[in-house]
């Protein structure tokens, strides 16, 4: 599982910096700078946790613990719901799409589930260093 943890924190870290040289040379001309603001959260999000998945993978080849594997599956989580709903809503406001408003309440289970990675592995620590 290490591998695939690795392999998508790279990905991931690759895509950050697409999304945040978008945010920050083409974005602010399509959408207002609050809107700009949320989308940089979404990356900014998406970065940190990609940082943490990937010391995921790297912790999770010395110490195969199904928590480490559950906390990285949590981060991937959050990152697909919290910066994703984000990225999302920051499409439809710069097309003008109506319609899925409720969007912006998938956000916070993102969170949820950062908050849950980050314990995961509190807990994974605790129990086996």
């Amino acid at each position: 599982m290490h591998r695939g943890f690795l392999i998508t924190a790279t990905l991931l870290g690759a895509l950050s910096v697409a999304l945040g040289a978008f945010a920050a040379h083409g974005l602010r001309q399509l959408v207002t700078p609050e809107t700009a603001a949320t989308f940089e959260t979404g990356v900014r999000y998406q970065f940190y946790h990609t940082f943490a998945l990937f010391i995921v993978g790297i912790l999770y080849e010395k110490l195969p613990v199904s928590l480490l594997r559950w906390a990285g599956k949590c981060f991937l989580a959050g990152i697909l719901l919290f910066s994703g709903s984000l990225y999302l809503l920051t499409a439809m406001k710069a097309t003008d799409m109506v319609g899925l408003t409720g969007i912006g309440l998938i956000t916070p289970f993102g969170g949820l589930f950062f908050i849950a990675g980050w314990t995961l592995l509190m807990v994974a620590f605790i129990k086996k260093l």
